[in-house]
């Protein structure tokens, strides 16, 4: 894929709500820290992504699998959620790059899943949302 993925450094080991992410305090700490905004991210993370997922750690799974701890886990292994045949045999493991390609078009890079999404066509967008992500589900 032509995209270039979300780089940025580690950050602490918290878990935000979107609301937290929203607060004006909270802006020039989150888009000094990576290529995507992770302000702009919660607020993606808020409508097109919160109404089948869940972030925290005791956010169980919605419609949509649970995204705590996304990051070094492999597709289609959240206990308790039913995947697709095609989620599970994948075999990636999530990181910057790979969720990176797979929300530009989830149904291209997982033929076959049930993911009901068309996906974030802008870069900017996709590295808004994973700056977002990258954080909150640690």
């Amino acid at each position: 894929m032509g995209g270039r993925a979300l780089i940025g450094t580690q950050s602490k080991r918290t878990t935000k709500s979107v609301a937290e992410y929203t607060s004006p305090t909270q802006t020039s700490e989150l888009t000094s820290r990576n290529l995507g905004d992770a302000k702009k991210g919660a607020n993606l993370f808020k409508t097109r992504c919160a109404q089948c997922h869940t972030v925290e750690a005791d956010g169980g799974n919605k419609i949509g699998p649970a995204l705590h701890g996304l990051w070094g886990r492999k597709t289609g292994s959240v206990e308790g959620y039913s995947y697709t045949d095609a989620n599970k045999k994948k075999g990636i493991e999530w990181n910057d790059q790979t969720l990176f390609e797979y929300l530009e078009n989830p149904k291209k890079y997982i033929p076959g899943t049930k993911m009901a999404f068309g996906g974030l066509k802008k870069e900017k967008d996709r590295n808004d949302l994973i700056a977002y992500l990258k954080d909150v589900t640690k």
